[in-house]
């Protein structure tokens, strides 16, 4: 449009608005060239003028650097946030450099070129207008004096003649200026436009020097994530409320959770004859103190020994918070189905195969739970904590819906499956889980010095991981209990009854009408090849081939009156008696004359 607008005025008489249409196009584009310079200087960080180092150095992303960098060196390499302040150092220095060497960049191929053009090339043809317009005025008025004295000339022929000549003369040569500045005015704008191309290039070397930028800023990132997120994954001091159960433990390379396996110890320690222990709160403050201190994994923790009722709301509470229960969400429909089971033999083998879907971390965890609360069941005379009252208190903390509704609904579904599933697993724990079970596992707890306490129990009188009630046996088997070590942090020792031919045995507790059923056949030959390598006491005869450990019955089947002396359904057992980590002997029950 402008190319025709100056094809079509360069000719005439009337440069005005040809000179209008100039003025127009240059003033819009020297405004926008101005404006984007403006805003664009803006946008930048550094002192103008400078070179890179200098401008680095002025950088406020510098001084952000060389702060993290001070902050790691007062806090040490030795910490992961010293760690990680000297590496987000280094890096955010590494951007402010390449941020520095970009501006000048911007400075030279963008802002330099476009402040050229809006404050010099524009200019100079916006003066070549005005130029036009004061030799356009001066050709008019020779002209005006011109055609005056072309007038005046018909009536005064004397001297105008000459006068007239001047005048046409100094009227062409105010037209030939106009000419000539009208024709140079004409090729700086032909000049200007032919350059419109190479003035957009401006913003286009804009995005590519940008592009530029972020791609190399983005190369020194992606070469410090890795190594921060070494640090952050090497650094075992995170907290395990809250944190996945597996993540936790592969953070922290254990096989039993911190929270679980401290709180088991000190309760080991001081609270297993504590009455109403997870059924009574502890104290809130205390609590919460406990819950940061495992949070922060610190070894001080003895404070807490002589509190077992913090202790255990704090074993609660790392369950509860355990983004999946530890029973899992995958097998929650399997275990409430089970739940409603009438048949016993039946409920158990099918809870059993359930146990054995568990995923290994939380397996070994659930197994290390149900161990120590089977210990804990044994002293239900005195905390009042049977298998049932465990179920009812700590049940819903191993497993919840993962769409629970209220808290009263949860209340009324979730937990009487729970109980049901729960109860009979911690009355039958050795029969789930046969082997020893050490709860010291980590090493990592030492046992204290006796002190004067109502929570601490006196004497190593744990039985060895059974669910029965210690009671009058033969010598040969307080001969054997002799050889074991008591306490806290040592094995649990599991008693493996396998059956034999022959005799009976007259005891105070009438045998159990129910014994739980032998479990799938995964765990039959394992029992016929502990009770083949191990022989039996004198006159015993191998067992049968197929022979499985029989379960210890629960609390529940033990309630027959003292005194009255029942055989059991089949030959009693002989009892294993696990004297070491490796050794075994082999104890018969001999009948009471």
């Amino acid at each position: 449009g402008l190319l025709l607008t100056l094809m079509t005025h360069q000719n005439t008489d009337k440069p005005h608005s040809f000179c209008c249409c100039i003025e127009r196009r240059l003033d819009n584009v020297r405004s926008v060239c101005h404006t984007s310079c403006k805003r664009l200087g803006m946008c930048l960080h550094g002192q103008s003028g400078t070179d890179a180092e200098k401008r680095h150095k002025k950088l406020p992303l510098t001084a952000f650097a060389q702060n993290m960098q001070e902050g790691a060196l007062q806090l040490s390499d030795e910490t992961l946030l010293g760690k990680m302040l000297e590496t987000c150092g280094e890096a955010e220095n590494k951007l402010a450099m390449e941020l520095s060497h970009h501006e000048v960049q911007v400075e030279k191929d963008i802002l330099e070129p476009l402040n050229l053009l809006s404050e010099t090339e524009i200019p100079n043809i916006q003066k070549q207008r005005k130029q036009l317009a004061k030799l356009v005025l001066d050709w008019d008025s020779a002209r005006a004096r011109w055609n005056q004295a072309h007038k005046t000339s018909a009536t005064n022929f004397q001297g105008l003649p000459s006068k007239i000549d001047s005048l046409k003369e100094e009227m062409d040569e105010a037209g030939n200026k106009v000419e000539q500045c009208k024709d140079q005015l004409a090729a700086d704008m032909y000049n200007f436009i032919s350059k419109e191309g190479d003035y957009a290039r401006y913003f286009v070397s804009l995005l590519e020097a940008q592009a530029d930028y972020h791609r190399k800023a983005l190369a020194v990132l992606e070469k410090v994530l890795p190594e921060i997120q070494a640090h952050q994954d090497k650094w075992s001091e995170k907290p395990a409320f809250g944190t996945p159960l597996e993540e936790h433990l592969k953070r922290s390379g254990r096989e039993i959770a911190l929270p679980i396996e401290a709180c088991v110890m000190m309760l080991l320690e001081t609270g297993m004859k504590e009455e109403g222990l997870f059924r009574i709160a502890a104290g809130a403050s205390k609590l919460k103190k406990l819950k940061a201190a495992l949070d922060c994994s610190t070894s001080q923790l003895d404070e807490f020994y002589s509190d077992p009722h913090a202790v255990a709301g704090a074993l609660k509470s790392y369950l509860r918070e355990l983004p999946e229960p530890l029973m899992t969400y995958a097998l929650y429909e399997e275990w409430a189905q089970v739940a409603n089971i009438q048949d016993q033999d039946k409920k158990l083998q099918d809870l059993w195969r359930i146990c054995q879907k568990l995923p290994k971390h939380n397996l070994a965890n659930f197994r290390y739970l149900i161990k120590f609360l089977a210990k804990l069941a044994q002293y239900s005379d005195v905390n009042k904590m049977t298998p049932s009252n465990i179920a009812i208190v700590l049940g819903p903390n191993l497993l919840w819906a993962k769409n629970e509704g209220s808290l009263a609904e949860m209340a009324a579904a979730t937990s009487v499956h729970v109980v049901a599933v729960v109860e009979p697993i911690i009355q039958h724990a050795n029969w789930f889980f046969p082997e020893e079970v050490d709860f010291n596992v980590s090493g990592a707890f030492v046992a204290l010095p006796a002190v004067n306490s109502n929570h601490l129990h006196t004497g190593n009188d744990y039985d060895s991981g059974t669910l029965e009630r210690k009671r009058p046996i033969s010598m040969a088997v307080m001969d054997g209990e002799q050889l074991r070590k008591e306490g806290y942090g040592v094995k649990v020792m599991d008693f493996q009854a396998n059956p034999r031919r022959g005799g009976t045995i007259s005891r105070k507790h009438t045998a159990p009408a129910f014994q739980p059923p032998l479990p799938p056949t995964e765990v039959g030959p394992l029992a016929q090849a502990t009770a083949e390598q191990h022989p039996q006491g004198p006159g015993a005869e191998p067992a049968p081939l197929g022979a499985a450990s029989a379960p210890l019955p629960g609390p529940a089947e033990q309630s027959q009156s003292q005194g009255q002396c029942a055989p059991y359904p089949n030959n009693p057992p002989p009892l294993h008696v696990c004297v070491g980590k490796y050794t075994k002997v082999s104890l018969t029950f001999l009948p009471t004359l």
